[in-house]
């Protein structure tokens, strides 16, 4: 069925519709999902963070219609980095009760273009574009568009050739996710396919992920968000970030994560609560940090990263994996004397050596989209299944 057989009914989108943001910003186009409220973006005026919490890594539409049709307008930001090869478009991915039923992108919106070798950025606006989905089943129906993880989305119109409501509460458990590159889906093939949204649909659960690329720095004003955010489960992956941008050292670590876990225990005082160490990284395993990018590489069209720091730097307090590991572990088990919600899960049991030899990173630091797939199955069977995210009776969302 075309579009253009029924008159469409354009459907305001407001905060009723929308899931997994923790903000909507009005702009002149529509609206803008951010995954930090604006008074956590207005603490830190730090580039990369901006553009990582407004790609909508996990948020979606979310509604109930016996459409067949449906169109949605959005301004995407495209990113380019110079040197390196085109990236490909957003993919949005329509779910129909739950199932993968069509996967699309959105031409035009505005270009981001990066100069990794000099740290210069230009942003050039561009115009909406158009998503059209057809031939969808002619019932009532639960409908999901899932936004490109990895591509900045302002959401202008939606149209449908049917009414649209809001979905019931069905009851699902909400999982509170944060973490670095890697859960924000960097790599991924699509955004119901990063670890974090494959592990959610395999659990059960329904997902708020404030996975951060290049962003997961136990900043205050991200335990906080998570602290002020209804949740039963919750998990925050740590350690990559705090490595690869050599930010601090064990002295200030390990208060920090003490720090993050309060506030976060603020709000969420028994919800279970699940510490999660980084996966293997051969270049950081007892390397420190900062790494950088291989401008080698770059010249040759391949994205690669490099660990520049001096092992023996690690008497000094430098951070590696294996002592942030380490340190992850203790602290876990030193709180679990007065906190037995709080769990440890070792990042190497989703990612460790062997699947380094069988599916290695291919940019030295993120896994591809065959990995996210093993990690998400990983996850779900050690989290939700055997874990302390396992079905239990009376939890119910915390504020």
């Amino acid at each position: 069925m075309h579009s253009t057989e029924h008159a469409l009914i354009t459907t305001p989108i407001t905060a009723d519709i929308v899931r997994g943001a923790l903000d909507l910003e009005r702009t002149a186009h529509g609206l803008l999902p951010h995954r930090l409220p604006a008074r956590a973006r207005a603490q830190c005026p730090d580039g990369q963070l901006a553009m990582a919490e407004s790609q909508p890594s996990g948020v979606r539409l979310v509604f109930r219609t016996r459409a067949t049709a449906v169109e949605l307008d959005t301004v995407p930001t495209k990113r380019v980095y110079v040197g390196a090869p085109p990236r490909p478009d957003g993919v949005y991915d329509l779910l129909v009760d739950g199932e993968l039923a069509a996967q699309d992108h959105v031409t035009g919106g505005n270009t981001l273009t990066i100069d990794m070798t000099t740290g210069t950025v230009e942003n050039r606006p561009g115009p909406p574009g158009t998503l059209r989905f057809t031939g969808l089943p002619d019932h009532d129906k639960d409908v999901e568009i899932w936004l490109p993880h990895n591509e900045t989305t302002e959401l202008v119109a939606l149209r449908t050739d049917a009414p649209v409501e809001p979905v019931p509460d069905r009851g699902r458990k909400v999982w509170l996710h944060h973490g670095s590159s890697i859960s924000h889906g960097s790599d991924a093939a699509s955004p119901t396919t990063t670890w974090p949204a494959l592990a959610a649909s395999l659990g059960g659960v329904e997902l708020i992920n404030l996975g951060f690329g290049g962003s997961a720095l136990l900043d205050p004003f991200t335990a906080r968000a998570l602290r002020d955010t209804p949740a039963d489960l919750i998990s925050a992956k740590i350690g990559l970030n705090l490595v690869n941008t050599d930010l601090m050292r064990l002295r200030a670590f390990t208060p920090a994560v003490h720090g993050f876990l309060d506030t976060i225990r603020e709000g969420h005082p028994t919800a279970p609560l699940l510490v999660v160490s980084p996966i293997l990284c051969p270049i950081h395993e007892d390397t420190p940090g900062p790494s950088t990018f291989d401008v080698t590489a770059l010249g040759t069209g391949q994205l690669q990263f490099a660990a520049t720091g001096d092992p023996a730097e690690r008497a000094s307090g430098k951070l590696t994996l294996n002592v942030i590991r380490d340190e992850l572990s203790r602290i876990v088990e030193q709180r679990r004397a007065d906190d037995p919600n709080l769990h440890y899960l070792d990042g190497r049991a989703l990612y460790d050596e062997p699947d380094t030899t069988e599916l290695p990173l291919p940019d030295g630091l993120h896994p591809d989209a065959t990995t996210h797939h093993r990690m998400g199955e990983r996850f779900a069977q050690l989290a939700f299944v055997e874990g302390p995210f396992a079905d239990r009776p009376g939890c119910s969302a915390s504020a």
